[in-house]
Order: structure tokens, then C-alpha cells, then sequence
């Protein structure tokens, strides 16, 4: 029976103990971790695209019926400039199939230089702090590392013993090393940073943005259509006043493209030039500077069925609706 007991309680006490639950373990994570999840977290998101404006086409091929005027004028150039990019000692004498530089040439980027390596040095680290008792004197402040510092009396020499002796032997023994760690620590040399990524080159706002005005005062005819009108068709009389709409430089004032009549276009920057057509008289000169709302010819019927001024405005070559610019009236 004793040893029935015996049993029966060293069952009981295994049974407790194997009831007994394991506290859990905490959840929490470390910074590690959690820096770690961050990063992956932020590497997982898809950077936005930037959208990138439509470069302009190098080259024209030559069709039936083009001219250097009007390839000019579809481009957003100055017939002269192409010309002189295409080496046409007459600007009269294109051929159908012949490729022609629209843009000017750029000279080639000079190569990029390697990005430097920095070598990184092993640092020695700093000596473990002195470990002293809480009523122990504060350490003596310690002079600017110097030869004269370093050098100190034997350790031979004999003082009477006494705490403070103890004492101030352990703090010259600690500046010491601290002084011998400054001066012997390799300098960190700089590192070096990697290159900026070139970014496309933006336009300036003032490219985009023109002080416009209307060129004639007569009432709207005929308005833009894409593909059919370029611009806009302004009722005027005979001999009427046409004005520049925007300051800018005379590219083309003459009668060679055929359509407009007696023609003067207007370049007023790298994106906008603007065209006056059907004029009687053409009182600029090419390469002549204009300022806004300057009279630069007499409204006319040359190469039209009626007396009007066709007013055109293109951004980088291609028509658009004037309306869109010019102020309200």
C-alpha cells in the first residue's frame, strides 16, 4: 500500500508540472526587423513615370509640291536656318525623296569620368570606460594632446602609498590611453558620392508662355479646323493695319508660299511663331526684331478670294486654334 501511495502521488505531482503552460513568447519586434520590413516595404512600391516631352524629328524626307518655305514653316524653323544645316546654296532647288536636317546638330557628350571607390579604413575603436567608485574624485580635465603630455615620470619613482596616490596614478593612466587612441586613430577620409543622374534639360516657362494679342481688329470668319484651316480668318479692309500679335524676330516676309500670298512669320521663341497671310504690303524685313502690336504690313487679297489677314499660330511647327491664345474680346 506504501508503495502504491508513493506512486500514486508521483503521478499527480508529473501531471502538474506537464499542466503547466509555457508563457508566450513576445511579439514584439525588434528595430532591426522592423527597419528591415520598412525597407522592403517602401522597395516594393512602383516609382511614378515622368512623362517626357515628345522630342522633335531630326530629319524631313522630301515630297511632291514641298518647299524649303513650307517644310520650314511645318517645323517650326527659319528657312535660312535650314539652308544653312543642309549646306543649299539655293533654297529654291529641293528634290522629292531628299532627307533634310530639320533640327540643328548637337555636338557628342563628352564621356563621363568613372565614379571614384571609396576604400574604406578599419576604425579602432574607443577605449572602455574607466570603471570607478561612486565616491571616488572626479578625473583631472585633460590638456590638448602634445609630445611634452606623453612623456611622464617612471613608473619606478617612489611615492607613499595613500588612496589619492592610488587614485591619481589610475586617472594618469587613463588619459594617457585616451591620448595615445586620439593621436594614433587613422583619420576617415571622405567618401565619395556618386554622380548626379543627368535629368532632361526642362524649357523654361517663358517658352511656353507668350504675351499674345489680336493682329487685326475685324470680326472672326472663319475659325481653326484641323487638317482643313490652319488658323483663323480676320475680316479687314484694304490697306487695314496688321500688327505683330507677340514681340519676337521676322523669319520670312515674302510671296513663295504658295497659299498665303504676301506672308510674314514671326519666330517669338524655340516653341511659338506666329504667320500673317493675304497681306497688300509687307513693311518688314527678314531677320528685323518686332514688338507686340508694331504694324508690320496692310491687309490685303494676294493669293484669296477676298480681302482678309489669315492669322496662324504654331507650337513647334504644328498648327494650333489662335483662339485658344489670344485674350478675350
Amino acid at each position: 500500500m506504501k508503495l502504491f501511495a508513493a506512486l500514486l502521488c508521483l503521478s499527480l505531482v508529473l501531471a502538474a508540472c506537464a499542466s503547466k503552460q509555457v508563457a508566450p513568447v513576445s511579439e514584439t519586434r525588434s528595430p532591426t526587423v522592423l527597419l528591415e520590413t520598412s525597407a522592403a516595404a517602401a522597395a516594393s512600391v512602383p516609382t511614378p513615370a515622368v512623362a517626357t516631352p515628345e522630342p522633335r524629328p531630326a530629319s524631313y524626307t522630301v515630297k511632291k509640291g514641298d518647299t524649303l518655305y513650307s517644310i520650314a514653316l511645318d517645323h517650326g524653323q527659319s528657312y535660312r536656318d535650314l539652308a544653312a544645316w543642309n549646306a543649299l546654296e539655293d533654297p529654291n532647288k529641293i528634290q522629292v525623296g531628299q532627307q533634310l536636317r530639320v533640327t540643328p546638330a548637337t555636338a557628342p557628350a563628352a564621356p563621363e569620368a568613372a565614379p571614384a571607390v571609396a576604400v574604406a579604413k578599419p576604425v579602432t575603436p574607443a577605449p572602455a570606460p574607466e570603471a570607478r567608485a561612486l565616491n571616488a574624485p572626479a578625473p583631472t580635465p585633460v590638456a590638448q594632446p602634445n609630445n611634452e603630455n606623453l612623456k611622464r615620470e617612471p613608473r619606478a619613482a617612489k611615492r607613499p602609498y595613500s588612496e589619492e596616490t592610488l587614485a591619481a596614478m589610475r586617472r594618469a593612466d587613463s588619459a594617457a590611453a585616451h591620448v595615445a587612441a586620439a593621436v594614433e586613430a587613422p583619420k576617415e577620409e571622405p567618401k565619395a558620392e556618386a554622380p548626379a543622374e543627368a535629368k532632361p534639360e526642362a524649357k523654361p516657362a517663358s517658352e511656353e508662355t507668350v504675351d499674345w494679342a489680336w493682329p487685326a481688329g475685324g470680326k472672326l470668319l472663319n475659325g481653326f479646323v484641323e487638317g482643313t484651316n490652319k488658323g483663323v480668318d480676320i475680316a479687314a479692309k484694304a490697306g487695314e493695319p496688321v500688327q505683330a500679335a507677340a514681340a519676337g524676330k521676322v523669319v520670312y516676309a515674302g510671296s513663295s508660299l504658295r497659299g498665303y500670298g504676301k506672308l510674314v512669320i514671326v519666330k517669338h521663341n524655340a516653341v511659338f511663331l506666329s504667320a500673317y497671310a493675304h497681306n497688300s504690303q509687307l513693311l518688314v524685313k527678314e531677320g528685323q526684331v518686332v514688338q507686340k502690336g508694331q504694324k508690320i504690313a496692310e491687309a490685303g487679297s494676294s493669293d484669296a478670294d477676298q480681302t482678309m489677314l489669315h492669322f496662324e499660330i504654331r507650337r513647334q511647327g504644328k498648327p494650333v486654334d489662335p483662339v485658344k491664345y489670344l485674350p478675350g474680346r
